[in-house]
């Protein structure tokens, strides 16, 4: 795989919603129009004053938002000067009785603005036969239109140029539709265009009313309206329609106008048969004329006709877009036209598809009824998937009624994903995009999902990582809004800001009542919803570009599987008012003094999620589980820093955060593995943890967030069949580690599929680190799960669960360590991170190798929080110091502190012991923490040639306080600390 291609440039292809495309519809809008005119056509027209308002009037009747403006002189010389002040969108000049003068002027204005169009305006319809023939030589003007005392011919005019302008634009960028007009009577196309126009607006604002989402995206979808272009000549509509023929919504023709240079008896008819030949899907058609002859020649070519010299003109036009181009209510009617029902909108439509009996679907699908009002509400795509599907090419009518639904459902997704949409209970099972249970900030955790679901649906992941899907999991999102109301609800502000005492204020919360509204949503929620559900904590301060807090907050997973959907609630609700309060653990607290923020500006948003995984007897877990990492602190072998690593382990997630011992391995070379196989078996992962899903009488608020989770035996997973190609068997005879799942030790190592690629992982990981670094600009972390059943195409599916930046802010100081004095040594490691100077540290507080026990971490652990607690009072830093790996949640590998225990440690040393093999806290929370903190910490394997720790030395000072375990310390002068980011060695001396 190439990984220079794999950029964002090249695959990002950010799918437009359509709020987007009708921002950027309509680019050229007529805002001022110069109106020239002599003083007695100017009265006219104008009417002591009350043009403007009766302009306006129109407008607003349409709901068009900004009118024009409109500036009168009343000649050549006014028209001339002004247009040198002021910039003008159209130019519309009156022909009154004096017929040659404002011919006169519109050419002396053309040579000094061609860029401006020109429209003339006649004001007398005794000389429309002037200009009808006349009016072709004028080629400075646009098109002349005759002033029939209708205001509304002034919206045409501007329309005609609006459109003129913007269909090349517009139906590349929105698939705007195309109505086309082939007129050339001055008088008729005068008077079509406001009516033309008039319907379409309207029936705009019924989509409007019924689609928009607020008042802004009314006003941007108006823009969406389809266009109407009007030609004069069979050459100008044969140029349209070749040009816009996949836009065309139909096509109203004149018989007789000019062809080849003159007039064509023919014209009309024979340009309807070649617009029949090159649309792809038939379109409605109709010729006009004032000869009522030509119905039957309309007939013959199977198209519409209307009578120019009707006296209800109008009502037959209007009458011909509502039937024949589906403006209006969809009228289901049954075979023998009798309507049955009426849809007045898409979701109307689409429920009551459903429920209409074979003679309804038969009867319009012989006559592309559906596609066509489907088409005039601009639902493009799913009409055109329509169009093809003929009613005899299904053995049964039930048969095209299911092809039509999935069609519906297919489009409704596909507008959706990768956005955001408020609750909907039909759609929370999807994982394309995300639901809103309730307003406010999604919060820095659900940010960062949101921002995956956007990013991975705009990027075709299936050609370039073929053989696996790319989801997240269906997620919903409780606003932080959420939070301050349920603190005013129950009048908990005081509460919380007042009392140190986190069990009680968890108390008060448990009492708390969540806001109505919220609570029928999450009702409903949970019946549609039977997945177990991961509730999860998005603080504003969360996973932020900044300060990113990691496994501070709680989260809960519920097997969400009673039989009682009451006790499914009480689990739910429970959980989430958990979160909250988790805002006020020590933990938390600690944090929000480490890095100087007010707990009181903090705020939650919840992110509930369904749990990865399937239920395998008894137990519910992924198959995989597991953290990457852009950035490797502590490569081996000929790996860099800038390659990543991920740690993986079978089963629930909880194992690798929590820092025990999962498999860690580099995406750019996955098969490689420096650790001998005695090692390996040593440390391989023994337990995994799964969802109880026999267990439903759980506590979380007495059992917290291990209520519903058990550790099991790795032996377990064997049983269920879910680890062939996560482990490796050893085989005592060749002391060789076999890929697969047989008889003997097992090591977790996901060997058959990194090195055999039975799917592609690693190259996943690669892309996807690569993706996000480029896209959030710093080094990142991601949380993934992963699923090997068959999914979309029969492909595992890799999950996505969160996304973090990695950053550490370094002290930009060259320290050269090499270059240092190494006498009076503490310590020297080469695998670590920080950079800069520490100075002022005098405290060291280290776990006493001649005590330790591996079996009491846990005491350890609570001796080094009094310790901390201690160091908080009094203001100083330390320099921490133990065996094994810190902030382990498996207490036999390290010492298992949360950031709350350790907070005012500058540096942190981890060390081997003799049968205490030290490896590195990668991947977990806690490493994470420490990472944004800034804190220097460093690695001493046991008998290590390029690393050392002088414990003899630190036993020698003064000792402040000691425990069984663990000694404080404290040097005389301030120990001399020096790290090199770069080279990722420390040194400390004294």
């Amino acid at each position: 795989m190439d990984l220079e291609q794999i950029t964002i440039p090249n695959l990002y292809k950010r799918k437009k919603s359509d709020r987007d495309i009708f921002q950027e519809l309509m680019p050229t809008k007529v805002k001022e129009v110069l109106l020239v005119a002599t003083l007695y056509d100017s009265y006219s027209i104008v009417r002591e004053g009350q043009f403007s308002d009766k302009i306006r009037g129109e407008y607003l009747q349409l709901n068009l938002y900004a009118a024009p403006r409109f500036t009168s002189v009343n000649s050549q010389e006014e028209a001339l000067l002004i247009l040198e002040h002021m910039d003008f969108d159209i130019i519309i000049i009156m022909a009154g009785l004096d017929k040659d003068m404002p011919v006169q002027i519109a050419r002396d204005i053309y040579k000094e603005r061609p860029d401006i169009p020109l429209l003339l305006l006649v004001n007398n319809n005794a000389d429309l036969r002037y200009f009808q023939i006349e009016g072709q030589k004028l080629n400075f003007v646009d098109r002349v239109f005759v002033w029939n005392g209708n205001s509304n011919v002034f919206i045409a005019m501007i329309k005609y140029i609006e459109d003129k302008k913007n269909i090349a634009r517009d139906t590349q960028n929105g698939n705007v539709r195309v109505i086309l007009l082939i007129e050339d009577s001055i008088q008729y196309y005068s008077r079509y265009l406001p009516i033309l126009y008039t319907t379409i607006m309207t029936q705009t604002q019924v989509l409007v009313h019924d689609e928009a989402e607020d008042d802004l995206h009314k006003i941007l979808k108006m823009r969406a309206r389809p266009k109407v272009i009007l030609v004069s000549t069979y050459e100008d509509a044969v140029h349209i329609i070749n040009a816009y023929n996949e836009y065309l919504l139909c096509v109203i023709s004149d018989v007789k106008f000019e062809k080849d240079g003159k007039d064509d008896d023919d014209a009309g008819v024979e340009l309807l048969k070649y617009v029949k030949k090159r649309v792809k899907y038939p379109i409605p058609i109709m010729l006009q004329s004032h000869d009522i002859s030509n119905a039957q020649r309309a007939r013959e070519i199977k198209a519409e006709f209307i009578n120019k010299n009707s006296e209800s003109l109008s009502q037959d036009i209007f009458h011909f877009m509502f039937k024949r181009l589906g403006f209006g209510n969809f009228v289901f009617k049954d075979s023998s036209g009798t309507p049955v029902m009426e849809a007045s909108n898409l979701k109307e439509f689409q429920e009551k598809f459903k429920l209409i009996p074979d003679s309804v679907v038969e009867y319009h699908s012989r006559r592309n009824s559906f596609s066509t009002w489907l088409m005039a509400r601009g639902e493009i795509n799913m009409a055109k998937q329509l169009i093809p599907m003929k009613f005899e090419d299904f053995e049964t009518t039930q048969e095209l009624k299911e092809r039509c639904l999935n069609v519906f459902e297919k489009e409704k997704l596909e507008k959706l994903r990768g956005r955001i949409i408020n609750f909907n209970p039909e759609l929370v099972s999807s994982n394309r995009f995300i639901t809103r249970l309730a307003k406010g900030s999604l919060g820095g955790k659900g940010r960062g999902i949101a921002f995956i679901s956007n990013f991975i649906e705009n990027i075709d992941f299936q050609k370039i990582l073929p053989g696996i899907n790319i989801r997240i999991p269906a997620t919903a999102i409780i606003g932080a809004l959420e939070y301050d109301k349920f603190l005013e609800i129950n009048n908990l502000f005081e509460d919380v800001h007042n009392h140190q005492d986190f069990e009680l204020i968890k108390n008060l919360f448990l009492q708390g009542e969540l806001d109505e509204e919220l609570g029928k949503n999450l009702w409903t929620y949970l019946e549609n919803v039977y997945k177990p559900l991961a509730v999860r904590s998005s603080g504003l301060f969360e996973d932020s570009l900044l300060q990113p807090f990691s496994g501070v907050y709680s989260t809960f997973l519920i097997p969400n599987n009673h039989p009682d959907i009451h006790e499914r609630f009480k689990h739910l609700i429970t959980a989430i008012k958990l979160v909250y309060a988790s805002i006020y653990t020590e933990s938390a607290q600690s944090y929000f003094d480490a890095v100087n923020y007010k707990i009181e500006e903090e705020k939650m948003a919840v992110v509930i999620q369904e749990v990865v995984g399937h239920e395998y007897n008894g137990k519910y877990y992924p198959h995989i589980s597991g953290v990457a990492q852009s950035y490797n602190f502590y490569p081996v072998s000929y790996m860099e820093p800038e390659d990543g690593f991920s740690v993986a382990a079978v089963g629930l997630g909880i194992y690798v955060v929590g820092g025990e011992s999962a498999y860690r391995f580099c995406p750019k070379y996955p098969a490689i593995n420096p650790t001998d196989v005695k090692d390996q078996i040593r440390d391989s992962q023994k337990f995994f943890y799964s969802l109880d899903m026999q267990q439903n009488n759980f506590d979380l608020a007495i059992e917290g967030e291990d209520a519903a989770i058990k550790k099991i035996s790795i032996r377990e997973a064997e049983k269920d069949g879910t680890i062939e190609n996560s482990v490796s068997t050893y085989d005592m005879e060749n002391d060789a580690l076999i890929p697969g799942c047989y008889s003997g030790p097992k090591v977790v190592d996901f060997a058959n599929i990194l090195k055999y690629n039975t799917m592609p992982l690693s190259d996943t990981l690669q892309v996807l680190l690569k993706l996000f670094r480029d896209a959030m600009g710093s080094p990142v972390e991601i949380e993934y799960a992963i699923d090997m059943e068959p999914g979309e195409k029969g492909w595992p599916t890799f999950y996505l669960l969160q996304i973090k930046p990695l950053i550490r802010i370094e002290d930009h100081a060259n320290i050269d360590i090499d270059a240092a004095s190494h006498e009076n040594l503490l310590m020297y490691a080469e695998r670590g991170m920080g950079n800069g100077q520490v100075k002022e540290i005098t405290d060291v507080i280290f776990v006493d190798p001649d005590t330790f026990d591996r079996i009491k971490t846990k005491e350890i652990a609570y001796d080094i929080n009094y310790f901390n607690k201690q160091m908080e009072e009094e203001g100083r830093e330390y320099i921490l110091l133990g065996p094994g790996r810190w902030g382990s949640r498996d207490h036999f590998t390290g010492i298992p502190v949360l950031w709350a225990h350790i907070s005012k440690a500058r540096i942190i040393i981890e060390m081997g012991l003799k049968d205490f093999p030290l490896d590195g806290s990668l991947g977990s929370h806690f490493f994470h923490n420490v990472t944004s903190m800034n804190v220097g910490y460093f690695s001493v394997p046991y008998n290590a040639r390029n690393a050392a720790v002088d414990i003899e030395i630190l036993c020698k000072q003064e000792v402040i306080k000691e425990t069984e375990f663990i000694k404080h310390v404290r040097f005389k002068e301030p120990l001399t600390i020096l790290m090199n980011g770069r080279q990722r060695k420390g040194l400390i001396t004294y």
